[in-house]
C-alpha cells in the first residue's frame, strides 16, 4: 500500500481531485489517501495558506497530488506552489504536452515535454522597493541548478526514449545569467549520446506556435518555462487537459496546473482531466505502470467516442458522468 498526501485545493479542486481518487481506484492500485487542507479556507485559522502541516504531510509521505489552490494576486502571501518547491527542493517542473485525438485543437501529433527549473530565476522571490520611484526584483542562476535541471532533461530523454533535448535561454540580452546557464546545459548535453540544440526563448515562442511538432523535450530556466509550458497547452486543448509534476530527489508533488475556477465551483461541470493526468504520472513514478497505462487508454477512448465530454471540452456532460465513463473503459 503507498500513502499519499491529498490536498483538494480551491475551488473546483475538491470535484476534481475526487474524480482523480475514483479513478486511480478503479485501477486497483492499493493507496491510502491522507488529506490536508491548504488554500482560501486555512487563510484566517493559521494566517497562511500553506500550514506547516502540509509540508510535514508530504515530507512524511514523499509524493503528494494537490487540486488548484488560489494565490492573493500582488499581496499577502507567497505563492503555494512556489512554497513547497523551495521547502521540499522540487527542482523540477515537468509538463508532458500531448494531444488527444478527439479533443479540438489547432495541431494534431504533438508530444513533446517541458522541463522548467524550479527553485530560482526571478521566482527566488528576491525583491526590495527603490522608495517610491520603483522596485527592483533579482534574478538569481546559479550553476549547480543549471546542472541538475540539464541532467534531468537528458537522463528523462534517455529513459523515455525522446530523441532531442532543446536548451531554451536569452543568452544573447542576460550574458551572464542566462550564459551560465546555457553553457552548463552544452557541457552537461556532450556527456550524453543524443542530440541537441539550443534556442532563443522568443524565437521558441514563435517556433511553437508555427512547428510545435519539431520538439521533443525542452529545459530551460524558471520564468520562460512558466510561460512556454502553457503556451504549449494552448496548442492542444489548454490548461484543462494538462497534467504537471514537481520533482525533487526526495518529494514529488503531482498538480492539476489550471486555476481554481471559483465561478463554476460546486455546479458538477469541472473538467477533471488534468489531474486525472497528473495521477497518471503519479503512478509512474511510484512503478505503477499498468495502472497508468489503463488510465491513459481509458482517456483516449472517452475522448475518440466523444459521447460523454464536458462542456469545456464541447460535449455536456457533467463531471460526474465523464468520471464514470473513464472508469467504464478502464
Amino acid at each position: 500500500m503507498y500513502t499519499v498526501t491529498l490536498i483538494p485545493g480551491d475551488g473546483i479542486g475538491p470535484e476534481v481531485t475526487k474524480s482523480m481518487v475514483k479513478v486511480v481506484e478503479a485501477t486497483g492500485v492499493n493507496i491510502k489517501w491522507e488529506e490536508v487542507k491548504a488554500g482560501q479556507e486555512v487563510i484566517e485559522e493559521y494566517n497562511t495558506p500553506i500550514p506547516t502541516y502540509v509540508i510535514d504531510s508530504i515530507k512524511k509521505n514523499k509524493v503528494a497530488i494537490k487540486g488548484p489552490i488560489t494565490t492573493p494576486i500582488g499581496k499577502g502571501f507567497k505563492s503555494v506552489n512556489v512554497t513547497l518547491r523551495q521547502n521540499l527542493d522540487l527542482y523540477v517542473n515537468l509538463r508532458p504536452i500531448k494531444s488527444f485525438k478527439g479533443i479540438k485543437s489547432r495541431y494534431e501529433n504533438i508530444d513533446l515535454v517541458i522541463v522548467r527549473e524550479n527553485t530560482e530565476d526571478l521566482y527566488a522571490g528576491i525583491e526590495h522597493k527603490i522608495g517610491d520611484y520603483g522596485a527592483e526584483s533579482i534574478k538569481l542562476i546559479t550553476k549547480p541548478a543549471c546542472e541538475r535541471i540539464c541532467e534531468f532533461a537528458f537522463k528523462y530523454a534517455m529513459d523515455n526514449n525522446r530523441k532531442k533535448v532543446t536548451g531554451v535561454h536569452k543568452a544573447n540580452i542576460m550574458k551572464l545569467s542566462d550564459g551560465l546557464f546555457l553553457n552548463t546545459y552544452r557541457e552537461v548535453a556532450s556527456k550524453y549520446n543524443i542530440e541537441y540544440d539550443d534556442l532563443i526563448v522568443d524565437a521558441a515562442a514563435m517556433n511553437l506556435v508555427l512547428n510545435p511538432q519539431n520538439y521533443d523535450v525542452m529545459v530551460m530556466p524558471n520564468l520562460y518555462g512558466d510561460i512556454l509550458s502553457d503556451l504549449c497547452a494552448g496548442l492542444v486543448g489548454g490548461l484543462g487537459i494538462i497534467p504537471g509534476a514537481n520533482i525533487g530527489k526526495e518529494y514529488a508533488v503531482f498538480e492539476a496546473v489550471h486555476g481554481s475556477a471559483p465561478q463554476i465551483a460546486n455546479q458538477n461541470i469541472a473538467n477533471p482531466t488534468a489531474i486525472i493526468q497528473s495521477s497518471v504520472m503519479m503512478l509512474r513514478y511510484l512503478g505503477e505502470y499498468d495502472a497508468a497505462k489503463k488510465i491513459e487508454n481509458a482517456l483516449e477512448q472517452v475522448f475518440l467516442n466523444g459521447k460523454n465530454l464536458t462542456i469545456d471540452l464541447g460535449g455536456r456532460a457533467l463531471t460526474k458522468e465523464f468520471t464514470e465513463e473513464i472508469i467504464k473503459y478502464i
